[in-house]
């Protein structure tokens, strides 16, 4: 350390009541998670549809920046829950201190480093049991028959050549694999994206790992959250910093304000 640099200050950590992995508001936010999963899905479908590239790097990198900003956005979202929880607990604590009693229910709600991650699990569950059973039964889509060519519609009432033809117009009705196969893929987009849908071996492996890869977001909202205590740590460090940073000013000034009122001596007469 340089000759006058300031030394540095110890993090700073105020004790604070444990919660509990459950409390009263834990449905609610798994609620929400999942409607942030589904809004977060459907904005990725609207961008990865909008800005479709062939060039396979710049798409992998597009997709990657992409799936990168959502977790970034359910991680910050654990953190700001983390933090809240901590702080209610340092509240709590101090309470506990001056003997005043607390609820049951309210000192759940304080930090427990397991709540974010029930919280991501609770509000991914129905997407991953949805993308397990489709995960087990997922298999290389085969090429459909097609469209038959305009010309060929007139001999569709002929005896000997209508017959065949007829496979061309039989349409499948919409079953339950395909509802799940476009819920899946919209949660996964990003990386359905990365692979290309004509890599048909690529997008089967996508849907298989989807159980994983819809995961991701409970994990980044736990992970946040475990960032609970280091925030409320750094926010007392700096409030200790900012008061030892204002008593030295406050010292130099007084210095100062002293050594101006400081009554002068008898000049000296030539």
């Amino acid at each position: 350390m340089t000759k006058g640099a300031s030394k540095k200050i110890e993090p700073v950590q105020k004790p604070f009541l444990r919660g509990h992995v459950k409390d009263e508001r834990t449905w609610k936010n798994a609620v929400v998670f999942f409607g942030l999963i589904l809004l977060a899905s459907v904005m990725c479908f609207l961008v990865c549809s909008m800005t479709g590239l062939d060039h396979v790097v710049l798409r992998v990198l597009l997709n990657t920046v992409i799936e990168a900003l959502v977790l970034m956005i359910f991680y910050s979202r654990g953190t700001a829950l983390g933090t809240d929880d901590v702080a209610r607990g340092e509240v709590l604590y101090q309470r506990q201190e001056r003997g005043m009693e607390t609820a049951a229910s309210e000192r759940a709600m304080c930090y427990h480093p397991a709540k974010g991650f029930v919280i991501g699990l609770l509000g991914t569950a129905v997407l991953f049991l949805a993308a397990l059973v489709f995960a087990l039964k997922t298999e290389p889509q085969a090429l459909g028959a097609g469209v038959l060519p305009g010309w060929l519609q007139p001999y569709l009432g002929r005896d000997e050549i209508g017959g065949p033809l007829a496979y061309y117009t039989q349409t499948e009705g919409l079953q339950w694999m395909d509802m799940l196969r476009i819920l899946i893929r919209i949660c996964v987009i990003p990386f359905v994206s990365m692979v290309g849908t004509a890599n048909r071996t690529g997008v089967v492996m996508v849907e298989r790992l989807s159980p994983v890869l819809i995961l991701l977001p409970a994990i980044a909202y736990g992970l946040g959250y475990l960032r609970g205590p280091g925030v409320r740590s750094r926010v007392h460090t700096e409030i200790a910093e900012n008061k030892k940073r204002r008593a030295r000013r406050e010292k130099r000034e007084r210095r100062a304000r002293m050594k101006r009122s400081a009554p002068k001596g008898p000049e000296q007469l030539n």
